[in-house]
């Protein structure tokens, strides 16, 4: 039988779980942070936006959901900008805001939400063009019918595509770098207005600045994006000490048989990242008639269950470790490209209104991996936060981007960790995060930018050398300012 309970049922997901969407409302014990540097203290309103660590209820002056494509979403742009302009205020482009630390979010601005999914094919050159509102399962449903699928994705599908490249995220298809590398070419609204075209041989300054950017240099359209055949997959499963994972993902992503792999550390305290589960899948035998992409199905809401009876249960965590390691691959059964990656991040959500799931992603260069397993086991433990997951995925380098994560092929380790929503939670996890960024960019290695604003400036400066480059670069595109968000208000203003 070809669906998704393999992957994604029996092995619980791509760590990817956060505590929802918020949007308008006043996240649930937010009142209980008041006062914390970075998050919440403002009284709640009818105009604040939040994001998915419901941490960062953030006032804003209006939000708009253009259902537009094209001249009309061009326009649509070019009127925010404008009024903004007038007004002195910030504006920002989001999509799914799945990002934590309000990176997404025009502080006293005017955010914007596109809600037109325009795809088209050229199934000559291999590509599609998608509008800029566009999530990854509108992609999904236009390519899968004709036998496509996205080279690199999220590995979930509520995010937007230009909200992807725009932060520079990567999926676990193998062996490519992140999403960015298979942008052809974009359209894109400076701040001013202008209309402009970027691509690695038309503005590339430009193009190199907005892969990876937040929405910081423009407002993307539209773009060009590379896709590949789908295909009828196999998984394998290995176990091994996880000493020895970097060699044997590295020979695996070398393997062209093998378009998609990820691993796994155990994460149960007794055994804690000594023993990681590689899973690989090769094309099956038979090709033809590829049945139509799944969506979730019971097995993902009972992984779900499992994944969330862990919390405050070690012995959930071994049982989890058993069914991955031992039991799922006994019942592995064949499954499409894209069924494995057509999956909502809604699935493992958080359904208790005092806790949050946090992500944090280390991007770890191969040969520094023991030393990233060493400063885990040093350093996670002793939080008073509860680690849940950690997914391992291969990113080639990335020569574009000026804030580049993954300067050097690298192992990205994608972490899921709860929280309650108190004061206490929130400052010990600062405090365990800033000790794993010390930890990780001594060994070569980088922190992501999505997730609580946490690391000090200092901190952020040295994982991306290139921040006051960037910095100045934007500012003589946008002397105004006017494309803000809390990445630039927390780290790049006063570089």
């Amino acid at each position: 039988m070809v669906g998704k309970t393999t992957r994604r049922g029996l092995l619980v997901a791509s760590g990817a779980a956060a505590g929802g969407f918020a949007g308008w409302s006043w996240a649930p014990g937010l009142s209980q942070l008041s006062g914390v540097p970075g998050i919440g203290g403002e009284p709640p309103s009818d105009t604040l936006l939040n994001d998915a660590s419901q941490l960062s209820a953030t006032p804003i002056h209006s939000h708009v959901r253009p259902t537009a494509r094209g001249d009309a979403l061009i326009a649509a742009f070019r009127a925010e900008l404008e009024a903004a302009r007038a007004e002195g205020r910030p504006v920002n482009v989001g999509a799914a805001r799945h990002s934590m630390g309000g990176q997404a979010i025009p502080r006293n601005g005017r955010a914007v939400t596109v809600d037109d999914g325009w795809i088209e094919l050229d199934t000559a050159a291999g590509t599609y063009r998608v509008n800029g509102g566009a999530r990854w399962s509108d992609v999904i449903d236009a390519l899968d019918p004709q036998g496509f699928s996205p080279a690199v994705m999220q590995s979930n599908n509520d995010f937007g595509v230009a909200a992807t490249f725009s932060v520079n995220a990567h999926g676990w298809p193998v062996p490519f770098g992140p999403m960015g590398a298979t942008v052809r070419s974009l359209r894109m609204v400076l701040a001013d207005g202008t209309l402009v075209v970027a691509s690695r041989d038309e503005n590339p300054r430009l193009f190199e600045l907005a892969m990876g950017g937040y929405g910081l240099i423009g407002l993307i359209v539209d773009m060009e994006v590379q896709m590949v055949p789908n295909l009828r997959l196999m998984p394998g499963f290995e176990v091994m000490a996880a000493a020895d994972f970097p060699a044997r993902f590295a020979a695996a992503v070398k393997d062209p048989g093998i378009p998609m792999a990820y691993g796994r550390l155990n994460v149960d305290r007794a055994a804690f990242f000594q023993e990681a589960l590689m899973v690989t899948y090769a094309p099956s035998g038979d090709q033809s008639d590829i049945p139509p992409a799944a969506g979730s199905g019971v097995m993902s809401h009972l992984a779900s269950f499992v994944y969330r009876t862990q919390v405050g249960r070690e012995g959930m965590k071994r049982r989890r470790w058993w069914v991955e390691s031992s039991f799922a691959p006994r019942l592995a059964g064949e499954s499409t490209r894209n069924s494995l990656m057509n999956e909502p991040v809604v699935t493992l959500a958080d359904g208790d209104p005092n806790r949050v799931d946090i992500l944090h992603e280390y991007f770890v260069p191969l040969e520094a991996f023991d030393g990233f397993l060493v400063a885990c086991r040093e350093v996670i433990p002793d939080a008073f936060v509860e680690f849940l997951n950690v997914t391992l995925r291969f990113v080639d380098t990335d020569p574009t981007s000026v804030l580049a994560h993954s300067p050097t092929p690298r192992i990205a380790a994608v972490m899921s960790f709860t929280q309650e929503m108190t004061a206490r939670a929130e400052a010990d996890h600062r405090r365990m995060t800033r000790a794993l960024i010390d930890r990780i960019v001594a060994l070569g290695g980088t922190y992501y930018l999505p997730y609580r604003p946490h690391a000090t400036v200092a901190q952020f400066t040295a994982a991306y050398p290139r921040a006051a480059e960037f910095a100045a670069a934007k500012r003589e595109i946008d002397p105004s300012l006017t494309l803000r968000n809390n990445l630039w208000d927390s780290y790049l203003e006063g570089l």
